[in-house]
């Protein structure tokens, strides 16, 4: 198992990369140019980074990952495309997506689109909080050790 990050907005990077280390395994983070580092990392992380274009962070994910993979995104599309590729799907606040739960999702993901389309205002996601990255790191931590 692998672990990959859509990294442009992800608030639990350093989480992954600490606990991924625990276990020896690989984490590849996924980045748009426009957020070019020359940050080093450890051993068992690379950096990929793609265009800056719509969604060229998620077809490089979906077209790296294999079945049992992890993926760590906020982004429900990304979700959908990891899950019917038989990977595991984990959102930074700490949950995995289901297949049972994403077309919910993808559906009001859409509703919420149209209406900023149409002028009206939808509530951006708030500041990660601590008690949110805890829970990420114990839902990681734990399926790691499960794996």
């Amino acid at each position: 198992m692998r672990i990959f990050v859509d990294a442009d907005a992800c608030p639990v990077t350093d989480l992954i990369i600490n606990e991924a280390k625990s276990f020896n395994i690989q984490v590849t983070l996924v980045k748009s140019y426009n957020h070019f580092s020359l940050q080093n990392y450890p051993d068992h992380v690379k950096v990929t980074y793609v265009d800056t274009g719509a969604d060229a962070a998620d077809y490089k994910i979906i077209g790296m990952v294999k079945p049992n993979d992890l993926i760590i995104t906020q982004d429900y599309g990304l979700a959908a495309l990891g899950l019917e590729k038989g990977c595991y799907v984990l959102h930074h606040v700490g949950f995995f997506y289901s297949k049972q739960r994403i077309d919910q999702m993808l559906e009001e993901r859409h509703r919420n689109a149209k209406a900023r389309k149409a002028g009206y205002r939808t509530k951006g996601p708030k500041k990660l909080e601590d008690s949110q990255k805890e829970n990420f790191r114990k839902t990681l931590r734990k399926f790691l050790i499960k794996d």
